[in-house]
């Protein structure tokens, strides 16, 4: 489907100069740049900005600040996200780019465990977007879902898996296992609407409707 690809990346708003360096940086530099989201998803997650209007983001999983970024350009002034990184090492490379985007004053960097760093930071989200440890995608859940408003999204990535999903899990493959977990408590949750894109990694879509 490579073809395909190429024609949708063609026929979508481009990412643009930060981005683009960003990512061929990410490419050259980092180990596993696939990890990024890239510009299909990029330009997705900013269209849901530009439609949520969230006033109040928690991203959990920063990497490359890529998504952060993204979702920083469909937001509106005075509007804030918060994103969190477990691991300090990215921190010189995130700063290099959000440091350069026109939306930086949007942006709040924290390092640590979202587990912990989100309840000291309180407060209530508009909007979601987790992609972090994949084996604790069921903690990240339960722990955000209190300080998800009425009627607010959480955008959870890599929901698929490479497919990994559909087939029982080894017994040391906890990041397989913590989706598959997480997948099934979605599913069956009934305070929340969900519906899983089948773009790239899978992208699935969650709104709280009831408390």
């Amino acid at each position: 489907m490579q073809g395909m690809e190429e024609y949708i990346l063609s026929h979508i708003d481009e990412e643009g100069e930060l981005l683009t360096d960003l990512r061929r940086d990410a490419h050259v530099n980092l180990l596993r740049p696939r990890m990024l989201s890239g510009h299909l998803q990029g330009r997705l997650l900013k269209m849901f900005c530009r439609m949520i209007r969230p006033q109040r983001v928690l991203e959990i999983g920063t990497y490359t600040g890529y998504a952060t970024l993204c979702m920083a350009e469909g937001m509106e002034a005075g509007t804030v996200i918060h994103t969190v990184e477990i691991n300090d090492e990215m921190e010189l490379f995130i700063r290099r780019y959000v440091s350069r985007s026109p939306e930086r004053e949007k942006i709040r960097l924290h390092f640590g465990d979202a587990l912990e760093v989100v309840p000291r930071l309180g407060g209530e989200y508009d909007m979601v977007f987790m992609d972090g440890g994949k084996h604790q995608y069921r903690a990240y859940y339960e722990m955000v879902f209190p300080y998800l408003r009425l009627g607010g999204f959480i955008v959870a990535d890599n929901t698929l898996w490479d497919g990994k999903v559909v087939h029982p899990p080894s017994p040391i493959d906890k990041q397989t296992s913590g989706i598959i977990a997480f997948n099934e408590l979605i599913g069956h949750d009934r305070r929340v609407e969900k519906v899983i894109l089948p773009l790239r990694d899978g992208l699935t879509v969650i709104r709280k409707c009831a408390v």
